[in-house]
C-alpha cells in the first residue's frame, strides 16, 4: 500500500485524487495540506501547514500554488519524502530550488500530467528537428478557461523547450508582437495564450511552411486526466533514490 501526503487537497484537483486514490486499492491517502483545513470533511487528517503533518507517508503530490512549494520541498527533503510535483507557474529561483533538492530526494516535476501531452511533446521535438531546417515557422497557441493565472502555461513553454532542445536551443520565444513591426524572425517560436469560459486545457503546435501547414493537438476535456496521470507518477516515484524525474520516466 502506498500511502500519499496530498497538498492542496480541498481544491479541485484535490478532490478529484481524494476520490481516485480511494478507488485504487494499491493507494490511501495518509494526510492532506491545504490552506483552507476546514473547507471539507475528509476521511484523512488535513492540516493547515506542512509543519503540522506528522503522518508517515511514501510520497507526497502537490497540486498547490506556487507560493507554497519552497516549503514543501524544504518538508520533503527535511523526511526524504519523494514528492510529485504537478504545482506550475514556479518561479526561476524555486525551479531552482527543485534541482537542488532534488540531490537529497526524488522529484518528479511536469508542468502537465497527462500522457497524451508528454506524448505529444516527443512528436512535437521529432517534427521540429525535420520540419525547422527546412523553413517551416514554429508557434503554440494554448487555450484554457479564464481562472488560470499563469500565462503562457507552464505545458505551452515544455513544448516550445522540447522543440528548442532537439534543434540545439538556438531558438527564443516570444510571447507577444504587439509592440514589434519587423518580419517574424526564423529563428523564434511563438507561444501565444487565449483565456476564457472553463476551457480545460488545450493545446496547438504549428508548423507553418510555403503552401502547407501541419498541425499537432490535444484537448483535456477533464482535469481527471492530470489527476491520473499524478497518482501514476507517484506509484511510480514511491521508493526511487534522489533525482529530477519527469512524465517521461513514467511512460516509458
Amino acid at each position: 500500500m502506498i500511502r500519499i501526503i496530498l497538498t492542496g487537497c480541498n481544491g479541485f484537483m484535490g478532490q478529484v485524487l481524494t476520490d481516485m486514490i480511494a478507488a485504487d486499492p494499491d493507494t490511501e491517502v495518509a494526510a492532506g495540506i491545504d490552506i483552507a483545513p476546514d473547507a471539507a470533511i475528509r476521511s484523512y487528517p488535513v492540516y493547515a501547514s506542512p509543519a503540522d503533518c506528522s503522518e508517515e507517508a511514501d510520497v507526497m503530490i502537490d497540486f498547490s500554488n506556487f507560493r507554497a512549494v519552497d516549503g514543501l520541498l524544504d518538508y520533503c527533503r527535511e523526511r526524504n519524502l519523494p514528492l510529485v510535483l504537478c504545482t506550475t507557474g514556479l518561479t526561476p529561483e524555486t525551479i531552482a530550488k527543485v534541482k537542488e533538492t532534488s540531490a537529497s530526494v526524488a522529484i518528479l516535476r511536469s508542468a502537465n500530467m497527462s500522457v497524451g501531452i508528454n506524448l505529444l511533446m516527443k512528436a512535437v521535438a521529432e517534427a521540429a528537428k525535420l520540419l525547422a531546417p527546412k523553413g517551416y515557422d514554429m508557434e503554440i497557441v494554448e487555450r484554457h478557461h479564464h481562472r488560470k493565472l499563469d500565462a503562457p502555461s507552464g505545458t505551452a513553454v515544455s513544448l516550445a523547450e522540447s522543440m528548442n532542445e532537439a534543434l540545439g536551443n538556438e531558438y527564443h520565444f516570444v510571447y507577444d508582437r504587439s509592440q514589434r513591426h519587423e518580419k517574424r524572425d526564423p529563428k523564434e517560436i511563438g507561444i501565444s495564450a487565449v483565456r476564457g469560459g472553463n476551457i480545460v486545457g488545450e493545446h496547438e503546435i504549428i508548423f507553418a511552411g510555403q503552401d502547407e501547414v501541419i498541425e499537432f493537438k490535444h484537448t483535456a476535456y477533464s482535469r481527471a486526466i492530470f489527476a491520473k496521470g499524478a497518482l501514476e507518477a507517484a506509484k511510480y516515484l514511491a521508493g526511487k533514490p534522489a533525482g529530477l524525474y519527469d512524465m517521461s520516466d513514467v511512460i516509458g
